[in-house]
């Protein structure tokens, strides 16, 4: 979760800081924790209407004809390599990707590379050769950066961080707080493929797997969506805590209810298999080729056809729709014909993987 000019998504109400509460992992893991965290040590600090928005970038007035999307990340995966990606390319698809969220082109990058004492050059060089390949699919240019070099065991071989500019399409005005009553909820795939694929990447498992993670650039895909409908009103990708998250926080932006159908959340049948063996839950895994979307339900049909012609979003499914009530909460309908609430994940799950 990010930023300001930098903006910070998603904040949540909490109590001041202590002077003895130290930082825990469950402060990353993009859940209640992490919004406590945004709450008490930055919004009062930083607070103004575009980080107040609470989504993926900040929406800036420019001198230009056009808005200015604007994000900031950091990237601290372990391993720096996984199936299907590596911490280069899911830096630039993370930065991309928030940039797009608000419906907006992205155009530049920044890169800030922490290197730890004794990373291998060729490493390194793998890396960047990988941001560059994401970079020119998104169709974005990398224009400045920073390097800094920290002693031998102080970064885990190499972080990352990523700013990233984007101009907001005219008369486009996309954010978690524009959910309305009636719209469905689409989903590009099936979730909890990058957590998992990471997961399997440390070798704890238990077992062999040829999942790989998601991670993407989804503007293209974005582009599409825009360009069938102009009743697109959320786009959001469901990374760290997962869609169901995600999800809390746009309900609590909108103030508005969300339903989901269990039968139509696509879960891959690896994923869904170690989540069962580790006691995880696949609302919760990280996703980073994902998005999920409301839109009006008139229009629904013919955005579900567009993101279904793009490469990555093949798999395209409406999984629910927004409510009335109950305001604020996110309620599944399971295959047994039960509701439950489905919450905001509350501390740590699966850390360090994005």
């Amino acid at each position: 979760m990010t930023d300001e000019t930098i903006n910070i998504e998603g904040a949540v109400c909490a109590p001041p800081l202590t002077h003895n509460e130290q930082i825990v992992m469950g402060h990353g893991a993009g859940g209640r924790m992490s919004h406590q965290l945004i709450q008490k040590a930055f919004m009062s600090a930083f607070d103004n209407p575009a980080l107040r928005a609470g989504d993926d970038a900040a929406r800036v007035e420019s001198n230009l004809h056009s808005n200015l999307a604007i994000s900031t990340d950091a990237h601290v995966v372990f391993p720096l390599f996984f199936p299907g990606g590596d911490i280069g390319k899911l830096a630039v698809c993370g930065t991309v990707n928030d940039v797009a969220m608000l419906g907006a082109k992205p155009l530049y990058l920044t890169a800030g590379f922490i290197l730890e004492e004794g990373l291998p050059m060729e490493t390194l060089k793998q890396v960047v050769a990988s941001m560059k390949a994401a970079a020119d699919e998104a169709g974005v240019q990398i224009v400045a950066g920073d390097t800094k070099v920290v002693q031998r065991g102080k970064a885990d071989g190499l972080y990352i961080t990523t700013a990233g500019v984007g101009v907001v399409r005219e008369g486009v005005s996309i954010s978690g707080a524009n959910a309305k009553v009636g719209d469905a909820v689409i989903l590009s795939g099936s979730i909890g493929d990058h957590g998992i694929a990471v997961l399997a990447a440390r070798g704890e498992l238990g077992f062999q797997s040829s999942l790989q993670s998601d991670v993407a650039p989804l503007n293209h895909l974005i582009d599409a969506m825009m360009n069938a409908s102009s009743n697109v009103h959320v786009l959001r990708d469901p990374t760290r805590g997962g869609l169901a998250t995600t999800l809390n926080e746009i309900a609590n932006q909108s103030n508005v209810g969300i339903l989901l159908n269990e039968e139509t959340l696509p879960v891959h049948p690896e994923v869904a298999a170690a989540c069962e063996m580790l006691g995880f839950d696949p609302l919760y895994v990280a996703n980073e080729g994902k998005l999920v979307t409301m839109v009006a339900r008139e229009d629904a049909e013919k955005v579900l056809a567009a993101m279904r012609a793009t490469k990555y979003g093949e798999g395209a499914v409406i999984i629910g729709e927004v409510t009335a009530e109950p305001r604020g909460r996110v309620l599944l309908k399971t295959a047994l014909g039960s509701t439950r609430i489905v919450d905001m994940l509350a501390g740590e799950m699966l850390p360090r993987i994005c």
